[in-house]
């Protein structure tokens, strides 16, 4: 072979194994951001997971408090009506004594 075909011949060789390394690094870099991407991906899925959570977690607890305040409303009518009942139960005492002291005198 003469020397400028050499050459020529020398230089697409060097390019060609260039070329070989960068196609493959790219598959390596290809792979690498297919990787971030699964993990991104997985941890998408666990925030999401975590926001379903804490919906729930926020609708059980807005349960409680009305439950809670169901509870509190019916404890105070029950309060209410037992001040009725000693009120009355005070009067009517008063009233006993008043009508035995009467009967008494008499």
């Amino acid at each position: 072979m003469k020397e400028p075909v050499a050459r020529l011949v020398i230089k697409d060789l060097i390019k060609g194994d260039g070329v070989g390394l960068e196609l493959k690094e790219t598959q390596q870099l290809l792979n690498l951001e297919q990787k971030k991407i699964v993990v991104k991906d997985s941890i998408i899925l666990n925030l999401e997971s975590k926001v379903v959570n804490l919906n729930t977690i926020i609708i059980k607890k807005d349960e409680q408090f009305n439950l809670e305040r169901q509870k509190s409303e019916s404890l105070l009518k029950e309060l209410k009506s037992e001040k009725r009942k000693t009120f009355l139960f005070k009067v009517g005492t008063y009233v006993g004594v008043a009508a035995t002291g009467l009967l008494l005198l008499q």
